[in-house]
């Protein structure tokens, strides 16, 4: 037996041993990476062919190529295909298959590129699968809450500031709110999709390659813009998936807001909404209670995103170009956040989809707490031509003379309002109910029935009939 036999059938020239059994399970990434097979099965095609058109591979060559890639896609959609930890990734365990079952052409099919280029292709081409699915349940999450909101556009509800009563608000405007929010994780991905789209095959290891290839070729074959423009880069660049980690991050926070409202909102101190049984769970020794766990645990998945995204960024911070084996590491936050954002996108979807909202305890809670206060210091202002801040002053020793009363502000005498501010009339009661505050904030962006009616109908046409 040669000294090469004994070691790694990849390397093996050059050392005389194999890795210990422990370095072996420390460089596998197979257990992992083999969700990238679609890719760089894709990956390979492209660049069988280029070769073939470069005349670097005959035509006979590419075409037992093409036929072998075929039936490996079949062996892995079968189940069948075995996977090797020894052959470490994905990547080699396609190119040993392929050479079991096409021979020379399968060892020729690795010519002017490197598993750094490939890896770093077909990376790039899972993220931009995976934006493009976010975008896919981002659109009807939006459409659901538009939905919602149309319906709910005059239900008068609390609006909190530090989670204190503020002023009265409409559920429809409430939820628009996440429409908005929504829409911005919509821009942001389709950003680093755009910023992801150059091709990066053809790059080698890191310094290009001798052979007369066409990296236009591979780039346009895969859907790509254009081949990147640095091989040191090309290899070295994971700013595609931080973008991505970056952007599902920043929804996975809206997903754990949009949460944490549903649980308060459906404790019986509220009793604003009730989760659908369908996401919701009991208790195994409390009969009574209906645990909004679906909300619960998109707030607390939330932190694995967060997580994911702070892994790859430690990871990549100390790296020289061009490539290390650190770089292994960006697969698995990036995959974690994937699966946990598109099960998130769909939980949420399908609770809001099915809450019951409770109008009546809305409308209730909406005047608790002094929540006209704003309008009562508008309508000095607007009637009596007060300074804001006087008016100000007047409609906070109105709430504490209302405090001490233990009454609402619409339930102060008249002669008590006089007492504060002589030019007060009884056109003042007319500012003080919950229902004339939201219709009277007719702003744009604001939350009076009418414009959450418009604003629904352009989110619409914005977010979901636009392009």
């Amino acid at each position: 037996m040669s000294k090469a036999s004994g070691a790694s059938a990849l390397w093996g020239g050059r050392f005389d041993r194999r890795p210990s059994p422990l370095m072996e399970r420390l460089n596998a990434s197979i257990d992992f990476d083999k969700r990238l097979w679609r890719h760089d099965l894709a990956g390979s095609r492209a660049h069988a062919r280029m070769l073939a058109a470069a005349g670097i591979l005959t035509a006979d060559e590419c075409a037992a190529i093409l036929a072998g890639l075929d039936t490996i896609a079949g062996e892995i959609e079968s189940g069948t295909f075995a996977f090797d930890p020894a052959l470490e990734d994905v990547h080699l365990n396609i190119e040993q298959r392929l050479t079991d079952l096409v021979g020379e052409p399968g060892r020729r099919l690795h010519t002017a590129r490197s598993r750094n280029d490939q890896v770093a292709t077909d990376f790039k081409l899972f993220v931009r699968d995976a934006i493009d699915r976010a975008d896919a349940l981002l659109r009807p999450l939006q459409a659901i809450l538009i939905d919602r909101a149309e319906t709910e556009a005059a239900t008068v509800m609390p609006g909190f500031t530090h989670l204190q009563a503020a002023q009265p608000v409409t559920l429809g405007h409430h939820l628009l709110a996440y429409v908005e929010m929504f829409g911005r994780d919509r821009e942001r991905f389709a950003d680093a999709r755009r910023r992801l789209n150059e091709c990066p095959l053809g790059a080698a290891a890191l310094a290009g390659t001798g052979f007369a290839i066409d990296r236009h070729h591979t780039a346009a074959a895969l859907g790509f813009e254009r081949p990147t423009a640095n091989s040191l880069d090309s290899v070295s660049d994971r700013d595609f998936a931080l973008d991505y980690l970056s952007a599902a991050a920043i929804a996975a926070v809206h997903l754990s807001r949009l949460a944490e409202e549903l649980v308060l909102w459906s404790t019986p101190q509220f009793g604003f909404v009730t989760i659908d049984e369908a996401y919701a769970t009991g208790s195994s020794i409390m009969p009574q209670k209906r645990n909004p766990d679906a909300a619960e645990l998109l707030r607390g998945k939330t932190g694995r995103v967060l997580g994911d995204l702070q892994a790859l960024l430690v990871a990549l911070k100390g790296l020289p170009l061009a490539y290390s084996k650190d770089m292994q590491e960006d697969k698995e936050p990036v995959f974690d956040a994937v699966d946990t954002l598109e099960l998130g996108l769909e939980a949420a979807h399908g609770m809001i989809a099915t809450a019951r909202f409770d109008r009546p305890a809305m409308a209730r809670a909406a005047g608790v707490g002094f929540t006209t206060a704003t309008d009562l210091a508008d309508w000095l202002v607007r009637v009596l031509g007060l300074p804001f801040r006087t008016a100000h002053g007047v409609a906070g020793r109105a709430v504490k003379e209302a405090e001490h009363r233990g009454c609402g502000l619409e339930e102060l005498p008249l002669e008590v309002l006089q007492g504060l501010e002589p030019g007060v009339t009884q056109e003042v009661f007319e500012v003080l109910g919950v229902e004339r505050s939201v219709a009277s904030r007719t702003s744009l962006g604001g939350t009076a029935p009418a414009r959450v009616r418009e604003a629904a109908a352009a989110a619409r046409a914005r977010f979901l009939e636009a392009g």
